[in-house]
Order: C-alpha cells, then structure tokens, then sequence
C-alpha cells in the first residue's frame, strides 16, 4: 500500500508532510521512557510484515498491521508506523522519500482510527469482545488507509481514478485476512497479557454492568 515517488503532486506530497509533522507532534507528547523498548517492538512486526508481497497482478499486496500497532500501542501507533516507514524507506526503498508524509499519514492515521474503534469495546459487555473488536479495529486499519490511498490518487489526477478503484479491491482480501489476524492477537494477549493492549481501564473501572446492578441492588436492600 506504499505510495512511490514521482505520482503523486507537489500539494498532496506538501499536505502529506505538514499532517505527519503535527500528528507526530500531537501523539509524541509525553512519551513515557518506559513505552520504548514496547513501541520498539512492535515497530519491528510493523516493519517485517510489509517486507513480504504477494503479486496480484500488475501490483502486490502484504500484510500492514496497521490495526494490530494501534490495538497495543495506542496514540503510539502513528509515530511507531512513521519510524517503520522511514526505515523501509532508507533499507529497502519502499515509496520513497518525497511520499513519507502521505505514505505516514495513509498508514498511521488507519492505527489511529484502528485505535478507536478498539476502544469502543468498553461501552458493550458481550462474549469475545477484544476478539470482535480486535478484528474491527483490523479491518478498519486497513479500509481507512484504503481510502486515503485512493483520495491520493484521484486528487493527483483523474487517470488515477481506475487504478485506485484497483488497488481497493485488491486490499479486500487483506482486509479480511487482517481482521482475522489482529482479532486472534488481541485475543491471546486479553487472556496472557492484558497489560500489552492500549486502552486498558484500572482495576477500579472493570466491574461489568451485571456487577453494578447487584451492587446497586445490595445497597438498596441495606438501607
């Protein structure tokens, strides 16, 4: 889903770069030390999953990972998507340098959304709810950057508009594939490792409705 040099124009490249620069400002405030050897991590499972392509075609798709970098690390997924797509950039010459920007903006905002849409799961109280949500937060990371790729595309000119349409439809099978992947993940680490997925509320915050209501009905029923 990388975006290479030379297609797109001066003003989306310009955009590109101006969005990264304050949504990495935004999303680096406050780093905690701490968060880097975890940041690090899954930085590197970003970086090798975009490494392996599948031909489809004229073009290729790989996994991205996006949602699974949003789901652990949070508002850290942007800037770790960043430092993996400059990586790939210097080592492999994936994009390119001009598009880091749209190329961060494309994959980075798709954590952040993936992010969102892990967190909704503290409103519902259903069976395998991180795997439900893991698996949406999956799928979105990948939709969303799907989107960006394309208004890219078009908004350079329209003899892009069929090769957008193209490249949409062949993320759809790693759409679903990502969702799978990053629902399975989310899953596991609920049940091993809770503490390594973002968002996590305290211990004073996870009582379940069920729970209140029978504590509610208790205090009623003492006074």
């Amino acid at each position: 889903m990388h975006i290479s040099d030379g297609i797109l124009s001066a003003p989306v490249l310009t955009a590109g770069f101006i969005g990264t620069v304050a949504v990495a400002a935004y999303t680096l405030r406050k780093l905690d030390l701490d968060d880097i050897p975890k940041v690090s991590v899954i930085t590197s499972v970003f970086f090798v999953a975009s490494l392996i392509h599948v031909p489809i075609g004229f073009s290729s798709v790989h996994l991205i990972l996006n949602g699974l970098v949003g789901v652990v690390l949070g508002m850290r997924a942007f800037p770790a998507i960043m430092l993996g797509i400059i990586l790939q950039t210097i080592l492999f010459g994936h994009g390119g340098v001009t598009v880091i920007g749209v190329n961060t903006m494309m994959l980075g905002g798709g954590g952040l959304l993936a992010y969102g849409v892990w967190q909704l799961r503290h409103h519902v109280n259903i069976n395998k709810k991180e795997m439900i949500f893991g698996g949406l937060a999956g799928a979105t990371g990948i939709f969303s950057s799907g989107i960006v790729l394309a208004l890219s595309l078009v908004t350079t000119g329209e003899e892009f508009i069929a090769t957008a349409g193209y490249t949409l439809a062949a993320h759809i099978p790693v759409m679903i594939v990502e969702a799978l992947v990053v629902g399975a993940c989310a899953a596991f680490l609920a049940k091993v490792k809770p503490d390594a997925l973002a968002g996590q509320l305290p211990l004073t915050q996870k009582s379940s409705p069920v729970k209140e209501k029978a504590t509610a009905a208790n205090e009623e029923a003492s006074k």
